[in-house]
């Protein structure tokens, strides 16, 4: 989440009223940084994760385990060490640091100091992610501990979940029918994210999952802990009237997914050219890990038919009025139908390559044609223009009054305030205004691991993957749609084991095969030396002879199968040889010792059994944890104490 400003955020009756200045001044920024750094090349790979925790705490007398609200106090007392540890720290680790989530039960770190390309760096993770862990923990109350765990299993349960105990009756910025207002970070910022929210959409946010029906699971489903009369709020009635469905649970409130904790990776690019090659190369990826991730089966207290956290997420900060999102005709107010939530999978690919067919980008995507005629007319391509054009349909949901106005040229504030509030798969980024930042791509589609081990293996796999995508100039591209499907199909129960993806059969450039990928493939006449780091500038392709025969002279529909997990991850037949067998390819370029290059193949090992199924996801290992818990009535329901012995056992981790 990174700082936070000081100020006065504006209710939305007075924020609505500036979101035109915004969006305007937003672009202005947009243009100055454009202008400045559009040229800019040469950038050596910097990379980072960012951690997600949610502090537990402990009550072994009652057997239950509860989400402390310590936030403010933890956080306050690790940035008064931090500048203190660097006595502590291993000789490869920076102090590392820690900010504020939406939870007030959050912690996310990130490491010290990017990482670079280095062997060395690359085989550092683990052990940075370990010692954030460490650090924390060594800084909590002796019953609090630091998981990495996607979605807390009894947020908005009956009984207590939160350390202290609040009231839900007085969640006066989301009028949650199950979470109080405590579960908000209490910067101004978030409870004022969250009432916008709510109040702009017209209605409380509503989520639906299924529920898992199991032997004894009721059937209709219709959640009896649900208080079906309460009448504080105007919206209380909106449960009862249709929001929540039968045999679903039913979420009301941004907590449940704003709440949750995941997994991220930032990637520098050597110039915006390589970020967006890199950005459409790892959408049709996007999919593929959120289901080999998937980490979260259990929400309020129940067992739903879904392994994974996206739609939550998606529900959760769905701000579209009724006519945005097409249940009733646009108001006035209204200016696009909106078809996804501003938390949602990525609607355009971006890069101006010649392997990027116009078909890919196959749904409808509304977007502002003022701003994109804007952007034509200052030198923005049209894939790039159309972009942001479509990110600025979006209102700006949080507005401080002390910063409305503000220098374009030295500031992005309003930018990003709608850029970093489009939360997509990935998500391109310009560099910040004076800083040494370069053009950055960030990987947004995982679930947090349980064990340092797991986070570090899928932090090594995507690295790895993004340097044999743009080494080899391989062609991931897929139609959105079926990118799109992909997400709803990846956050089905069991999707890693059971599921099936549409995927490209051939990634190679036109021309090109498994044993010649390009220019800068590992097999040629007279092969170049091994690397010894990570290389971040790399050469496009040139498009052969007759490329446009090679791209366009065959429907889109002849480029794609689908295929299971397994045969995406470790290969099928000799034409694909799996995103396992191009990271193999892409490490014989480099020169690494034998013993890192051991360790490079633990990581990868565990991706490969992940997806052939001998290793379980997380979700499913939570799953059949409950389903054999012998408190488990097979109606569902975890318990309070099933979710003690559940957190418990996943600490001894």
């Amino acid at each position: 989440m990174g700082l936070l400003a000081l100020g006065t955020p504006l209710p939305w009756s007075e924020a609505k009223k500036h979101a035109d200045h915004v969006r305007n001044h937003g672009i202005t920024q947009f243009l100055h940084i454009w202008e400045r750094l559009k040229d800019r090349t040469g950038d050596e790979l910097l990379w980072g994760d960012e951690i997600e925790y949610m502090v537990v705490a402990f009550d072994d007398d009652e057997k239950n385990a509860k989400l402390s609200l310590r936030q403010t106090e933890i956080l306050a007392k690790l940035s008064n060490i931090v500048d203190d540890i660097c006595a502590d720290c291993p000789d490869d680790i920076s102090p590392p640091q820690f900010h504020p989530e939406y939870g007030r039960y959050m912690l996310e770190s990130t490491p010290g100091s990017p990482y670079t390309g280095s062997i060395g760096d690359l085989l550092s993770v683990e052990g940075n992610m370990r010692y954030r862990r460490t650090l924390a923990r060594k800084h909590l109350n002796p019953n609090e501990v630091p998981l990495t765990f996607t979605s807390f299993p009894r947020l908005g349960a009956p009984g207590q979940f939160t350390e202290p105990y609040y009231d839900p009756t007085d969640a006066i910025s989301s009028h949650s029918l199950f979470l109080p207002e405590e579960i908000t970070n209490p910067h101004a910022r978030f409870p004022t994210l969250t009432a916008n929210i709510r109040t702009r959409r017209g209605s409380k946010v509503a989520i639906n999952l299924p529920i898992f029906v199991d032997k004894n699971t009721p059937r209709p489903f219709i959640d009896p802990t649900t208080p079906w009369d309460r009448n504080r709020y105007p919206e209380d009635s909106e449960a009862k009237n249709g929001a929540a469905l039968p045999d679903h649970i039913y979420l009301d409130a941004m907590g449940f997914g704003m709440g949750c904790c995941c997994l991220q990776l930032t990637f520098q690019a050597c110039n915006v050219s390589d970020a967006r090659r890199l950005y459409d190369g790892l959408v049709p990826i996007g999919p593929i890990l959120l289901a080999l991730t998937g980490a979260s089966p259990i929400w309020r207290g129940y067992l739903a038919d879904v392994d994974c956290r996206w739609n939550v997420i998606a529900g959760s900060v769905d701000d579209r009025t009724a006519g945005e999102r097409g249940e009733k005709p646009l108001s006035p107010e209204d200016r696009f139908r909106i078809p996804k939530s501003r938390y949602d999978s990525v609607d355009l690919y971006i890069s101006d390559n010649w392997m990027n067919r116009p078909e890919y980008n196959d749904t409808y995507v509304p977007y502002d044609e003022a701003i994109y005629d804007r952007l034509l007319k200052n030198g923005i391509d049209a894939l790039l223009a159309k972009h942001v054009a479509h990110l600025f349909i979006r209102d700006p949901l949080v507005i401080f009054s002390e910063t409305i106005d503000q220098d374009d040229s030295t500031s992005s504030d309003h930018f990003e305030n709608l850029q970093s509030t489009n939360w997509q798969t990935l998500r391109f980024k310009p560099p910040p205004p004076g800083s040494p930042i370069g053009w950055r791509v960030e990987f947004r589609s995982m679930e947090v691991q349980i064990t340092d081990f797991e986070n570090a293996a899928f932090a090594v796999f995507v690295v790895l993957l993004s340097r044999a995508i743009m080494s080899f100039n391989l062609n991931t591209y897929l139609p959105i749609s079926k990118v799109d499907e992909n997400m709803a199909r990846a956050q089905q129960r069991d999707a890693s084991r059971q599921g099936r993806f549409y995927f490209r059969k051939n990634v190679y450039p036109p021309g090109s095969s498994a044993a010649s990928s390009g220019s800068s493939s590992p097999v040629e006449c007279n092969p170049r030396k091994r690397d010894k780091k990570l290389r971040n500038c790399f050469a496009a392709a040139a498009p052969p002879d007759d490329a446009f025969i090679a791209v366009n002279g065959h429907a889109v529909e002849e480029e794609f199968v689908e295929m299971s997990m397994d045969e995406i991850i470790n290969g099928k037949g000799p034409e694909f040889p799996g995103l396992l067998g191009l990271i193999n390819a892409y490490l014989d370029t480099l020169d690494i010792e034998p013993q890192e290059m051991a360790k490079i193949q633990q990581y990868l090992g565990l991706i490969r059994r992940r997806a052939d199924g001998s290793l379980l996801t997380a979700a499913t290992w939570i799953r059949n944890f409950v389903q054999s818990h012998p408190d488990y009535k097979q109606d569902s329901v975890v318990s309070q104490e099933i979710n003690y012995d559940l957190l418990t056992a996943i600490d001894e981790m």
